[in-house]
């Protein structure tokens, strides 16, 4: 079943590194809008743009202002309305408390477009009043009005002011906020990682087998070197409960082989009843278990005096060992062998007793009849009999130490454990499936092991030969 996971670290900084960056350019553009420095509440357009729509002409040709809507709204809102409207025959009307300084601005600047007037950076003119000059175009003819009154914004310009700055700076702001969020976040979150990633291929390379690894933390950013510190101690504990494991089990072992060994004496100078041929078959038993401990004990110690084995030689001293245990159980033992006898690299005694105890095996569950096959190809072991099989559910269980397929079986419950134990330090892998003849087939795959070393002739290698 795939494992459940969370999301992508990219996206999610991606996504978070969004909303939080338009949040702050909202924030920013709604203040620097409500303050006016991005759109005007107050402005002397609107007021000319009011005074423009109420301008005619009465029937002489005279200016004048009709009662429009907008006009009356304006007049009421601002009591200090003051404006001069010319036409380009110099006729003219005025309204409210005109500045002394703009009376004649208009006549002394005729067909100007616009212009402002009093704005000053001189701290000492900032109080005098300014205006705003704009030449507009009306039914009445081109007029130019000028006026130093300021007049709200109604809510609907408010709006489309906003929707405005929104459009003009706050989206080309945004586009170019997830253009580099986009781009730069992976390339931030890849370095930041790159020690999570060391750290994962060396923890891939982690086993049973290779106790005392840890991982590096040089590279890595504090916060996660911290983890990668976490997970180190966490393989050190790890470590120290197995080696007392392993110890626990050796001593365990050596210290039950001189009481086993004195059980046996005394039991073997009783006289002979069937109590004590049980008790014969169950010390030989504990022996056997005694002796598989320490086997797996040894094998994990002196990994390094494999040597190169020929498969075949030592597939026709056991299948000769075993012979006679198969032949009295009522099976033939069949040796068969293809391909060249190419070496692997190991423990010669520690595969012989991984092959004999998968002999022995079949020995105890192939139904007491046929023939038991083993088969040796170049880095390949099988061993078949015409037994009931082991079921698809149990083919994994068998190799767990303890395991029986038979709960009432004769056997230690380590034989099968322990031949997983010696191909897996071989750099193999032992399986079990069905035979041809629809019992029981395991299989010793040794082919990356054989890959070590170079064939035999090749690497100048003498053999001795079978017995």
């Amino acid at each position: 079943m795939k494992e459940a996971t969370g999301r992508s670290l990219t996206w999610q900084l991606i996504r978070r590194l969004l909303v939080l960056q338009s949040l702050i350019l909202f924030f920013v553009l709604g203040a620097l809008f409500l303050k006016g420095d991005l759109f005007a509440f107050r402005s002397t357009d609107r007021t000319i743009e009011a005074l423009q729509h109420a301008i005619q002409r009465d029937a002489a040709g005279a200016l004048q202002l009709s009662d429009t809507a907008e006009l009356t709204g304006l007049r009421g809102a601002e009591p200090g309305l003051w404006f001069i409207i010319r036409d380009a025959r110099g006729m003219h009307i005025s309204e409210g408390p005109i500045p002394a300084i703009f009376t004649r601005i208009s006549e002394a600047l005729p067909g100007i477009g616009q212009a402002r007037f009093g704005s000053t950076v001189d701290a000492a003119a900032m109080d005098r009043p300014e205006a705003r000059m704009r030449t507009v175009y009306t039914p009445a003819g081109e007029m130019q009005i000028l006026t130093g009154t300021e007049s709200k914004a109604p809510p609907a310009i408010v709006a489309l002011g906003l929707l405005l700055v929104f459009l003009k700076v706050g989206l080309p702001i945004m586009i170019v906020i997830v253009f580099g969020i986009l781009v730069a976040t992976p390339l931030v979150v890849r370095g930041a990682v790159a020690g999570i990633a060391k750290a994962e291929k060396q923890a891939a390379l982690i086993d049973i087998g290779q106790r005392g690894v840890r991982l590096e933390t040089s590279g890595t950013p504090p916060e996660i070197a911290s983890l990668i510190s976490a997970v180190n101690e966490a393989l050190r504990r790890l470590d120290d409960g197995y080696e007392r494991h392993q110890r626990f089990l050796a001593d365990a072992a050596h210290e039950l082989r001189t009481p086993i060994a004195i059980l046996g004496t005394r039991i073997a100078a009783l006289p002979p009843t069937p109590e004590r041929v049980q008790l014969v078959a169950d010390v030989a038993r504990l022996t056997t278990l005694t002796e598989q401990l320490l086997d797996i004990e040894r094998l994990q110690r002196d990994m390094a005096e494999f040597k190169p084995v020929s498969l075949l030689a030592l597939g026709k001293r056991v299948v000769s060992d075993m012979a006679p245990l198969a032949f009295p159980a009522g099976y033939q033992l069949d040796l068969i062998h293809e391909g060249p006898d190419d070496p692997i690299h190991g423990d010669e005694a520690a595969l012989e007793r991984a092959l004999a105890s998968l002999i022995q095996n079949a020995i105890d569950h192939g139904g007491g009849r046929g023939t038991i096959s083993i088969r040796i190809a170049p880095g390949l072991i099988d061993v078949c009999d015409d037994g009931p099989g082991v079921p698809p559910a149990e083919r994994d269980r068998i190799f767990e130490p303890f395991y029986r397929l038979k709960p009432r079986s004769s056997g230690t419950g380590l034989g099968l454990h322990l031949v997983r134990q010696i191909v897996e330090l071989h750099g193999g892998n032992v399986t079990a499936d069905t035979s041809p003849t629809g019992g029981a087939r395991l299989t010793i795959d040794l082919t990356s092991n054989r890959r070590r070393i170079l064939p035999a002739k090749q690497a100048g290698i003498a053999y001795p030969q079978p017995r």
